[in-house]
This record gives C-alpha cells, sequence and structure tokens, in this order.
C-alpha cells in the first residue's frame, strides 16, 4: 500500500503483526515451560495461535500461561520421513484449548483419556511441545 509519506507500512499499537512475528517468547526459565495460548477478553474462550477468536470473532485477545497438565484427545502413529515411528497426539489443555505435540513413550502405548503434561524438550524436528504420560501404561507382567 502506498502512503504519501513514502513509508510502505506503519504498525501500531493492537495491531496483529506482533502476532505474526515467528519467534518464541523467552523462556523464563528452564524449570518453568508452559505454553502460551489466548483467550478472547469478550466470550472467555481460549484458543491456542489464532488471530480471532473461533467462537465471537473477537479480536481482543489477551495472552495466558498454561499449566501444562492436559489429557490425550487422539493419537496416531506417523511413519513418514523419520527412521522410526512417532506419534502425533492433540492435547486438550486443562485451560480448555487443544495443541498439537508429542507424547514421549512407545507409540503404541498412547491412547485416547491419557493423563499428560508438559515436558521441558521441545520436538527438535517440528518445534511442537512434547508431553510426558502421568501415569504409567498398564504392562502385562509375563
Amino acid at each position: 500500500m502506498y502512503h504519501p509519506s513514502g513509508n510502505v507500512s506503519r504498525q501500531t499499537v493492537g495491531s496483529a503483526a506482533g502476532l505474526l512475528d515467528p519467534r518464541p517468547p523467552a523462556p523464563r526459565s528452564a524449570d518453568t515451560e508452559a505454553i502460551l495460548f489466548q483467550r478472547c477478553n469478550w466470550c472467555g474462550t481460549a484458543m491456542y495461535h489464532r488471530l480471532l477468536c473461533p467462537v465471537c470473532q473477537g479480536s481482543d485477545l489477551r495472552t495466558e500461561r498454561s499449566e501444562g497438565a492436559g489429557t490425550v484427545r487422539h493419537s496416531t502413529v506417523v511413519h513418514r520421513n523419520t527412521p522410526a515411528a512417532r506419534n502425533v497426539s492433540l492435547i486438550e489443555m486443562a485451560e480448555g484449548f487443544v495443541v498439537r505435540g508429542r507424547v514421549m513413550g512407545p507409540p503404541i502405548g498412547i491412547h485416547s483419556g491419557d493423563r499428560v503434561r508438559l515436558s521441558t524438550t521441545k520436538d527438535p524436528v517440528r518445534g511442537e511441545p512434547v508431553f510426558q504420560l502421568l501415569d504409567e501404561p498398564y504392562r502385562a507382567w509375563s
């Protein structure tokens, strides 16, 4: 867009340009890893990486910090582009939003309904959050 002042674009306070910054926020410390999410100031809906609320289409969103506890909603095993099978899971966080990530452990042992907690590690390939199981999966003793 052309502006007579010669300036191509100007960032204003409250614009969406700051939300599109791909750099993650600086961590507070190694032991306080958390996921940042948005909550709509209008209807209270929690969401992950959105510009507009999916319920009321509001743009007045505040950033909050998740406690890191969640439940596996869905998990699938992926064999593509990796030397070993890995899982890709949808995790429903306690705050009410859903995030895609990986759960540590054998892919076959991760099921819907398993309780998980955010780990301090990040997926080295995709940069997605990594979770660990809170309850040890049932193992048959021989």
